[in-house]
C-alpha cells in the first residue's frame, strides 16, 4: 500500500484512519475459516513483521547476553545487572529510534499518522512536567527494572528446577508452536487485566498515568505505574505451568515491553520508499486512548465484541461508544 492510497478518515479529529469497519482476527469465528485463518498468521508473521523480528532479538539474547541456567540459580548481582542492561539498552534502541525517527527527525510526516496534535511538550499532569520526560522516566525507572525482575525470577526459577524448562529436543513442534501461542495468550490476559484496571479505584489511582497520554508516542506505551507494571507483565508467570525455554521467555517479555513501544507509535505503519514496509501501531488502540471506555484488548482474542465495547472506527460505533461511556459515567 502506498501513502499516495491513503483512505479518508472516517471519524472526524484524525489525521488517518485505516479501512473500516475494523476486523477481528478470524480464530475464534463461527463458522471455522480456515484460509481466512492462514491469511492472517501468514500477515501477522511475514515476511517482515515485528513478532519475528523480536524472534530474532530473543535468539540474539540469548546467544551472546543471556547467563545460562547454571549461574542463574544462584542471585547475584552481576548477571542480574547485566539483564537489566540488556533491557534498557533494548528499550531505548527500539522506544528511543522510533520517537527520532517520527518525532524528532519529522521523517514521515503524517504519512499514516493517526493523531493530527503534537505530543505535548508541558503538562501540570506530568511527572516531569513534559510528557516525553515523564514517559522516559517511568518506562525505564519503572517497567524495564520490573521487566527484568520477572525475566530473573523465572531463570532463577528454571535454573533451580522450579520452573519447568522446554528443550528442543523434548518437543520441537511445541517448541516451534510456543512463540505462536504467546502473543494469543497475552491478548486473552491483557483483555482481562486492562478491563480490571478501568474499574474506578485501580484507574484512578494506578492506570490514569498511563492515560495522560491521550495522544502517544513510542515512549508512552510502557509509561505505567509501578503496580500496572506488576500486573500487565505478569502474563509471563504462566511459564510456571505451561514449560518453556529461556528464548521463550526472552521472547515472551521482549513482545510485551517492545510491542508497546511500537503499537504505541502513532504511525500505522513505517514507509520506506512511501510504502509500507513494517506494521506498527493499531488505530484499535489508539481510539482506547482518546475514548477510554472501548476496546480494552486487542485483534486476536475478540473479546470486546463479546462484551460490547468493540470501537470499529466507524462514525455509528462512534455513536454507540458516545452512549455507553454516557452510561459508565453517569453510573
Amino acid at each position: 500500500m502506498t501513502a499516495s492510497n491513503d483512505p479518508k478518515p472516517s471519524l472526524p479529529g484524525w489525521n488517518y484512519t485505516p479501512n473500516v469497519p475494523i476486523e477481528v482476527s478470524p480464530l475464534f469465528q463461527w463458522p471455522p475459516r480456515p484460509f481466512a485463518v492462514l491469511r492472517w498468521l501468514w500477515d501477522s508473521w511475514f515476511l517482515i513483521s515485528e513478532r519475528l523480528i523480536i524472534v530474532g532479538i530473543a535468539f540474539a539474547s540469548l546467544v551472546w547476553t543471556q547467563p545460562p541456567l547454571e549461574v542463574t540459580r544462584n542471585l547475584e548481582l552481576g548477571w542480574i545487572a547485566q539483564i537489566w542492561l540488556r533491557n534498557i539498552f533494548l528499550m531505548t534502541l527500539i522506544a528511543g529510534g522510533l520517537h527520532i525517527y517520527f518525532y524528532r527527525w519529522n521523517a514521515q510526516g503524517k504519512k499514516l499518522r493517526y493523531d493530527p496534535r503534537p505530543l505535548m511538550v508541558n503538562g501540570r499532569q506530568f511527572t516531569l512536567g513534559g510528557q516525553i520526560r515523564d514517559n522516559m522516566f517511568w518506562t525505564l525507572a519503572s517497567g524495564v527494572t520490573i521487566w527484568t525482575g520477572y525475566e530473573c525470577l523465572m531463570f532463577w526459577a528454571m535454573g533451580n528446577g522450579w520452573a519447568p524448562v522446554l528443550n528442543w529436543e523434548d518437543n520441537p513442534v511445541w517448541f516451534v508452536a510456543l512463540f505462536l501461542a504467546i502473543p494469543l495468550w497475552e491478548s486473552f490476559y491483557f483483555y482481562l487485566i486492562h478491563r480490571a484496571l478501568h474499574w474506578p479505584p485501580l484507574y484512578k489511582r494506578v492506570h490514569s498515568l498511563h492515560h495522560r497520554n491521550v495522544n502517544v508516542g513510542p515512549w508512552s506505551g510502557m509509561s505505567m505505574h509501578p503496580v500496572e507494571h506488576v500486573i500487565f507483565l505478569g502474563s509471563v508467570l504462566i511459564h510456571w505451568i505451561i514449560p518453556a525455554n529461556p528464548v521463550h521467555i526472552l521472547y515472551h517479555m521482549q513482545y510485551l515491553t517492545l510491542t508497546a513501544a511500537t503499537s504505541h507509535s502513532g504511525y500505522e505503519a513505517l514507509l520506506m520508499r512511501d510504502r509500507n514496509r513494517l506494521k506498527l501501531g493499531t488505530f484499535h488502540h489508539q481510539m482506547h486512548h482518546r475514548y477510554f471506555e472501548c476496546n480494552y484488548g486487542s485483534l486476536e482474542v475478540p473479546w470486546d465484541k463479546m462484551f460490547g465495547s468493540f470501537h470499529d472506527g466507524t462514525p455509528e460505533a462512534n455513536e454507540r461508544m458516545k452512549e455507553r461511556r454516557k452510561r459508565i459515567m453517569g453510573a
